[in-house]
């Protein structure tokens, strides 16, 4: 197969990143490695682009690392770290650090490394028909790609452990319940829903949802007092851009804001 492993589409002030291995459930070879990596950076650069949204082609939005790269010709097994290092690690950091939002609309099952990579996307929507699966123990592996730094503070310790060791599928709606995603959809209304996000995100305050991103980020380690300070700086940077300005007078106007994208 010829296929672009990864495909990218501009939208309107947003782009949609497709995982395009269908017949393999979109299992992570080198080149779709490779070129999500070069699709996000990409998208990091272009300055219209207001919102990411990442989902997958057919009926999963990925199984995980494609294991038949995992063995030689001669029938040695790989070990992994390589791909971590130069792949998944600075991609998961890239997804986490993007100055606008990043949907992963997650329409099948989402498994080993892309189950965390859709994890470290700001909000999550799944199909009813998706699940979510730590896989690594089957394998007496490690969870990677962030799993065991995301786990834990999304779900908490107790049911992060459970998933990490049990390896067992965890329902979209499960993890709805749970805490782990933002939302369960009917399966025909994923991509309709995931897009209006997007939409939505395209004419918000670009640079204050940013900051958003920022805080919340770095409220998982500050004491209160670290993340009080934080809050200052952040408010007193987005309140000198003219969004804050614009909100303001759409507000007293009583008309829709007009925000720029501008970072």
């Amino acid at each position: 197969m010829n296929e672009n492993p990864v495909l990218v589409e501009r939208r309107d002030g947003y782009r949609v990143i497709t995982l395009n291995r269908p017949q393999r459930l979109n299992a992570f070879n080198g080149p779709m490695q490779q070129g999500l990596l070069e699709a996000v950076a990409d998208t990091e650069q272009d300055q219209s682009c207001r919102a990411l949204l990442i989902t997958g082609a057919g009926r999963a939005f990925s199984s995980g690392q494609d294991l038949s790269e995992r063995v030689t010709p001669a029938g040695e097994v790989i070990v992994p770290g390589e791909a971590l290092q130069k792949y998944y690690n600075p991609l998961v950091l890239k997804l986490r650090a993007l100055p606008f939002p990043v949907v992963a609309a997650v329409n099948g099952v989402a498994a080993g490394v892309s189950c965390n990579i859709a994890l470290a996307c700001d909000i999550v929507l799944a199909a009813r028909s998706a699940s979510f699966l730590q896989p690594f123990a089957r394998l007496g592996l490690v969870p990677d790609g962030g799993g065991t730094w995301l786990l834990p503070r999304l779900v908490g310790q107790a049911r992060a452990r459970g998933l990490a060791l049990l390896a067992e599928p965890l329902p979209a709606e499960k993890a709805e319940e749970w805490g782990l995603i933002w939302k369960t959809v009917d399966d025909a209304a994923l991509m309709p829903e995931a897009e209006k996000l997007c939409q939505h995100f395209a004419t918000a305050p670009t640079f204050g949802l940013s900051l958003i991103k920022r805080a919340l980020d770095a409220a998982e380690d500050n004491e209160l007092a670290a993340q009080l300070d934080l809050e200052h700086t952040l408010q007193r940077d987005a309140g000198t851009h003219p969004n804050y300005a614009e909100g303001v007078k759409a507000f007293l106007g009583k008309r829709k804001p007009e925000f720029s994208g501008k970072r």
